[in-house]
């Protein structure tokens, strides 16, 4: 053979394992996608899907759950376990609108959830409430999905003609919007601000009447006995809110009890998987409409095991 044609054959040898070894490299890459994006169950036991967003609101339920075991999927460490004699399973949301969202549908794609509930800390917006007073909405809005006008004059700021859903006031440039969903009970795309939580859940959170609100923790006492106050509205939004002009507009226009980063988030895609769900919020902080600073830092221990207690009272009334 002579010397040009046997550099053509190595030539073609060394292109054909190069293409052999770049597509056994795909596969591999394939399997590898699909082991971790697959939607796997963990396990098969029909369980109420128990969330927070952040740990010290977890710590107290995590401290009473019975048989815990331990799952991990995408860095969101899963626990199984038994609470108030139901079957559960506590995870983190994250904090914020995004994380709650991603990880709610994780949880439904990895365990057998025929409920959700949400326990944690909030914001108040009724001036009427206070901190340590535990909150269970009727309905969540997505008070942040938001037009950014155009200031069309001084102080004036006005939608496109071509958007006719921001109906809600506006707080200067602004204005409120519902959010488009679908689902599979309506698989067209809808707008849609509440989202209810479950009149069923909601009714049984009605007939809690023993929970002893705590009103001190570690050496902190509040002015007042708490209180739970069952209905009304919340709104989620993306932005921690520590602001009276925004809080007073907020309760103005959407009557809303209670603010947080991620109860609406979860209502929707409770809402679009069509399974039933209820959150317990527990006021930290007044969102800025507090004398002087911020009170999160010094009530939020207070404010976090009063929700995780309403919501084990919950459970225990739960069928």
């Amino acid at each position: 053979m002579s010397k040009p044609t046997t550099m053509r054959w190595r030539t073609l040898l060394a292109a054909g394992a190069l293409a052999l070894g770049l597509a056994g490299c795909v596969g591999v890459y394939k399997g590898a996608g699909a082991s971790i994006n697959s939607s796997t169950r963990l396990d098969d036991t029909p369980r109420i899907a128990v969330i927070s967003a952040f740990e010290p609101e977890l710590k107290l339920l995590l401290a009473r759950l019975q048989g815990p075991a331990k799952h991990s999927v995408n860095g969101v460490e899963f626990t199984t376990g038994t609470l108030e004699g139901k079957p559960v399973v506590l995870f983190l949301s994250g904090i914020s609108m995004t994380n709650a969202t991603m990880n709610t549908q994780l949880v439904l794609n990895r365990f057998r959830v025929t409920s959700i509930v949400f326990s944690g800390i909030a914001g108040g917006v009724n001036p009427s409430l206070h901190v340590g007073d535990v909150t269970v909405p009727a309905q969540w809005g997505q008070y942040l999905e938001v037009l950014m006008a155009r200031e069309t004059a001084p102080g004036k700021y006005t939608a496109p003609p071509f958007i006719k859903d921001a109906t809600f006031p506006n707080f200067g440039m602004v204005h409120p919007r519902p959010v488009e969903v679908r689902s599979a009970a309506k698989p067209d795309i809808a707008r849609k601000f509440w989202f209810e939580v479950d009149p069923k859940m909601l009714e049984v959170a009605r007939s809690i009447r023993t929970v002893d609100l705590a009103n001190c923790s570690a050496g902190k006492c509040l002015a007042r006995k708490p209180q739970l106050v069952i209905g009304g509205n919340g709104v989620s939004g993306q932005a921690f809110m520590d602001n009276m002009a925004f809080r007073q507009y907020t309760f103005k226009t959407f009557q809303a009890n209670v603010l947080d980063m991620e109860t609406a988030a979860v209502g929707m895609v409770a809402y679009s998987n069509g399974v039933p769900y209820i959150a317990f919020r527990s006021l930290s902080d007044l969102a800025g409409g507090g004398d002087g600073e911020n009170e999160m830092g010094t009530f939020m221990g207070i404010a976090a095991d009063n929700s995780a207690k309403v919501m084990l009272a919950f459970l225990a009334a739960w069928k």
